[in-house]
């Protein structure tokens, strides 16, 4: 997979600005906040760059938390 590097990329940075500040979010909540679309892809492009990111579906949502980075 290729993917971007946090130090090079104002999206991820803003993502796990967001996750490191306010804990667990919901997919929409993260699209608000950080002004992003396809969170999905980028908590996978912030694993490979060594974040600790959860994700839980409680019924129709998914919620994102930041476990360490």
């Amino acid at each position: 997979m290729n993917y971007a590097n946090i130090d090079k990329s104002d999206r991820l940075k803003r993502v796990a600005d967001v996750l490191a500040q306010s804990g667990e979010l919901s997919t929409l909540d993260i699209i608000k906040k950080a002004n992003v679309c396809a969170v999905n892809s980028i908590v996978s492009e912030l694993r490979q760059n060594g974040y600790d990111i959860t994700c839980q579906r409680r019924g129709e949502k998914w919620f994102y938390k930041l476990e360490k980075a």
